[in-house]
């Protein structure tokens, strides 16, 4: 008899009746208002044994015990998932079984005085004459007798409510007569122990008693439903107790744990325990046996002892010869299967809980944890989000996950046997051992490595040891260390040693810091060119350099300290410093070697007091039909509503930028709607997102970028078509950004439209539905400080034909003298706007004849400016520093410097939200080379 792998025997002795109040397994989206009504708990438990049809004959009516509300996952308490919940009898079963045979009457009272008295009745033992279950006799039992009892070589006969027993041909008397308690039939521990040929004992310090079969263990204690078999918690259909001295428990605890077949003798009011079968596992199909394993249960060649096979569209289950019932079938939903998660999890041996802040399923094995939503595709594995074949859902209170999601997170192998319509898993009974180490390189004598584990047991027992071979700290040596790790479960098995190869490098040498210049000797303002020389002598190893005082030029006489410091990937660091002389004989002056040298996208220092004096490029003005669309009022947004309102026709250009300081999580959406009587199309040509982060000047610059970036190329155009009267979300791109509290989202995008479009810029919470809630809204005021409205003619055409950058020149943007405001309307209230700044305007400037040895660059005028320019096709920031900015007014950002020849230059340019107008395009010619 393996008792390692003791299973549920769900036929049960008598018939039992109980109320039953059955918990939906899964989610509190169903089973949260059964907190306050009885009547939403009314659901099915998944995991109950199948009992045979031919046992409901002699059964009286459907076994239904009370499930404590604690099962829901919300509720689940600690120590829940130690139980085998497929042993708990559920109403989930269509089959069920009985612990109250027909013809008992009444309960046997209970003696609470004699409830610590289990030690004195089980010392008694050894002698026969005081022992509470006595022998009537050795007398063999006279012929009537005994042929009314048809007893069978080594048959118990128990009958009902009687003491008297029948064992080989001998009658017995138990210490209590087998006896009826709320349903459930018990008999006395002490007489179904000498009979069955075991051993009985007591453990005072637990206060548990103790019944022994061939090294294994049963434990029961007064008062409790649960026991325990080979340490795992198991639940009785009712509390074990005493009863004038006599310790009473529930019949089919010890049937169950002990695989004793049994039958049910209804006419002759007895039960027959077939003791030869003990332990010799589940009976075959076809006998009328209670301790039997149900009829149907497939005859699978190669089937593991623990593997569980599901049975398509049933919600038949079979494992260790046991037929279980699911909450539902295993179900197929286009094309993808479908299983109770309780009922996979309670075979499986997991550990199953609830997240009611999240509201996610959880399933736990070892330090794996798998976390599902209702109506989500998407679920986590160790906090990494994969996608399901299909969405989880509700189904009759059972919750419901694709199959292959469970399988393909845990590594669970299982074949599919479609000529028997059955899926087959390979589960194993032995305990699972893994472990993996930190961090990646490991180095002989210097790394100190971290071992993370993660064990677990398929039948859900507890890890009580572990073992470990070539484990080491830090590893003395290089070469590869094989390290194996085992552990062991509550009923004494070890699982197989899981190893891993690790490769431990050689100890890390530090790098070497050495760099050169290429003079030993320089004027002022003379370029440096500095060459670095470090290097590390480890394979593959990376250094970074970290320089100090490595000026470009330096613009006073004397020795310059330069150091550079450099540093490896393990963190190991070295320095070199060097004296560079400069001379008091002047090159450059400070001005002329920042126009000369300074880096495109960099920025630089000078006199900015005199740029309003130089004169303005002589221009021409025109524009291009594009309308405006510029939502940004309220720009601090408090409540969900409406920002913006207005319907566009052909060429319309969106400039978004919004602040949520509502104080839970949001999302921004544009909806168009298609407000005639025709068909539509609409078509999104151009589109950039910046954020959401909480520094409005980087989202505005990284909206622009984006915005010029996707202008390089035409393949992202996308065109819909929308029926009349259709609501649709449109740009994506905004719609799929959650907006956290006081973060920003900048957007551009330009449209074109067949026909008139009404489109609604939105803000709502991110689980709301934006075409639901959008009649619902209401539409916010302006903030009475930033600007929105719809204007024409977006798109300004600046163009020069006559030479510039001979002479210091400027081009202003944005100062509503020399680049008038545009001017429009408030979709929304009506009234006249002018457009301050023109943000949202998209210039397309082009100087004809520009100079030789020509430098352009960007001079704000109206403070700090943080964004993006497009200069002969290239993308230049302005400036480049990573969140830097150019200050108005005395830095400018290089734009581009023209070379020996007249060029013609086209700058495309609009204003990056959250930055400061107006701007200054500035043209002067550049100083002369000297060598």
């Amino acid at each position: 008899m393996n008792f390692k792998r003791i299973s549920m025997i769900t036929v049960l002795a008598a018939a039992q009746v109980s109320t039953a109040f059955p918990v939906a397994a899964e989610s509190p989206d169903i089973t949260a208002p059964a907190l306050s009504s009885p009547s939403a708990l009314q659901s099915p438990v998944e995991g109950q044994s199948q009992q045979r049809i031919e046992q409901q004959t002699d059964l009286q009516q459907a076994d239904e015990t009370s499930i404590d509300p604690a099962e829901t996952p919300s509720k689940e308490p600690a120590t829940t998932p130690s139980v085998d919940k497929a042993e708990t009898p559920s109403a989930d079963s269509t089959k069920t079984s009985s612990d109250v045979v027909e013809g008992t009457v009444t309960d046997s009272p209970i003696d609470s005085s004699a409830s610590h008295e289990e030690t004195e009745e089980i010392d008694s033992v050894p002698s026969g004459n005081t022992a509470p279950e006595k022998e009537a006799g050795s007398q063999t039992v006279d012929e009537s007798k005994a042929s009314a009892s048809n007893v069978s070589t080594n048959e118990l006969v128990l009958l009902m409510n009687s003491n008297v027993m029948y064992h080989n041909g001998k009658q017995y008397k138990a210490g209590q007569p087998m006896a009826v308690k709320q349903g459930v039939s018990y008999v006395a521990i002490r007489a179904m122990v000498e009979r069955a040929g075991l051993k009985l004992s007591y453990d005072n310090k637990t206060k548990e008693t103790i019944i022994f079969k061939d090294g294994n263990e049963l434990r029961f204690t007064t008062g409790s439903s649960q026991y325990k078999v080979n340490g795992q918690v198991r639940q009785m259909k009712g509390p074990a107790y005493q009863n004038n001295n006599v310790f009473m428990v529930p019949l089919t605890s010890i049937t169950q744990a002990l695989d004793i077949p049994y039958k049910v003798n209804q006419s002759e009011k007895k039960v027959i325990l077939d003791l030869s079968g003990m332990g010799s596992g589940p009976q075959q199909p076809g006998g009328n046996t209670g301790g039997g394993s149900g009829s149907g249960v497939p005859n699978i060649p190669n089937l593991g002892p623990n593997d569980l096979v599901l049975m398509m569209n049933s919600n038949k289950m079979y494992q260790n010869g046991k037929e279980y019932m699911a909450g539902q079938p295993m179900a197929v939903k286009n094309g993808v299967s479908y299983v109770a998660i309780r009922s996979l999890v309670n075979r499986v041996g997991l550990k199953l809980t609830y997240d009611g802040k999240t509201k996610e399923t959880i399933i736990m094995r070892g330090n794996d944890e798998l976390r599902f939503k209702t109506n989500s595709s998407v679920y986590t594995v160790n906090g990494v989000k994969k996608t399901m074949k299909g969405p989880a859902y509700q189904s009759n209170n059972t919750f419901m996950v694709p199959l292959t999601s469970i399988t393909q997170a845990l590594d669970i192998n299982y074949r599919v046997d479609q000529p028997n319509k059955r899926v087959i898993l390979s589960l194993s009974s032995k305990p699972v051992a893994s472990f993996t180490v930190q961090p990646r390189e490991i180095l002989a004598g210097q790394t100190t490595v971290t071992y993370k584990t993660n064990a677990y047991s398929p039948t859900g027992l507890d890890i009580v040891d572990e073992y470990w071979e070539g484990r080491e700290e830090i590893f003395d040596e290089p070469g590869v260390h094989t390290v194996s790790y085992s552990v062991q479960d509550s009923s004494g098995e070890w699982s197989d040693p899981f190893s891993l190869a690790i490769h431990v490098s050689a100890p890390n040498t530090p790098p070497v810091a050495m760099f050169d210049t290429d003079k030993q000797e320089y004027k002022i303002g003379e370029k440096i060119t500095y060459i670095n020389q470090s290097y590390d002598n480890d394979p593959g190893d990376t250094i970074t350099s970290k320089w100090e005082n490595n000026d470009q030029a330096f613009f006073t006489p004397g020795p310059h300290k330069v150091l550079l410091i450099v540093t490896d990937k393990h963190g190991a660091t070295s320095s070199y410093e060097k004296i560079i002389n400069v001379t008091t004989e002047v090159m450059y002056t400070h001005d002329q070697f920042n126009q000369l040298f300074t880096d495109i996208g960099d920025k630089y220092s000078f006199n900015g007091t005199e740029v309003p004096t130089w004169n303005l490029i002589p221009i021409t003005r025109s524009s291009e039909p594009s309308l405006l669309i510029r939502s940004n009022s309220p720009e601090t947004v408090y409540q969900e509503g409406i920002l913006y309102r207005e319907v566009g026709n052909a060429s319309t250009r969106f400039m978004i930028h919004h602040l949520n300081a509502t104080g839970r999580n949001m999302k921004m959406y544009v909806v168009a709607t298609n407000i005639n009587t025709m068909t539509a199309r609409l078509t999104t040509e151009y589109t950039g997102v910046g954020g959401p982060i909480n520094i409005p000047t980087a989202t505005g610059k990284a909206a622009v970028e984006r915005y010029l970036q996707s202008m390089q190329s035409a393949d992202s155009f996308k065109t819909i078509s929308l029926a009349p009267g259709e609501s649709r979300i449109i740009l994506q791109d905004l719609s799929s950004q959650t907006l956290k509290n006081q973060q920003v989202l900048s957007m551009f995008a330009d449209l074109y439209s067949d026909s008139p479009i009404r489109y609604d810029v939105i803000m709502i919470d991110e689980a709301k539905d934006p075409i639901q809630k959008l009649p619902y809204l209401k539409l916010l005021a302006r903030d009475g400080v930033h600007n929105r409205g719809t204007y024409p003619d977006s798109t300004r055409i600046i163009e020069s034909y006559d030479l510039v950058g001979n002479t210091p020149t400027r081009l202003p943007i944005g100062d509503k003298t020399n680049d008038p405001n545009l001017e429009g309307y408030d979709g929304i209230t009506g009234s006249y706007q002018s457009n301050a700044g023109n943000f949202g305007v998209l210039y397309k400037i082009k100087l004809h004849r520009v100079a030789p040895r020509t430098l352009i660059t960007l001079n704000p005028r109206g403070g700090k400016y943080m964004g993006v320019m497009m200069v002969n096709g290239n993308i230049i920031q302005t400036p480049n520093t990573s969140g830097g900015a150019v200050s108005a007014p005395n830095e400018a950002a290089v734009l581009y410097r023209t070379g020996d020849y007249e060029q013609t230059v086209e700058i495309l340019f609009t204003a990056a939200p959250g930055s400061s107008l107006p701007i200054n395009l500035l043209l002067q010619p550049l100083p002369q080379v000297k060598h």
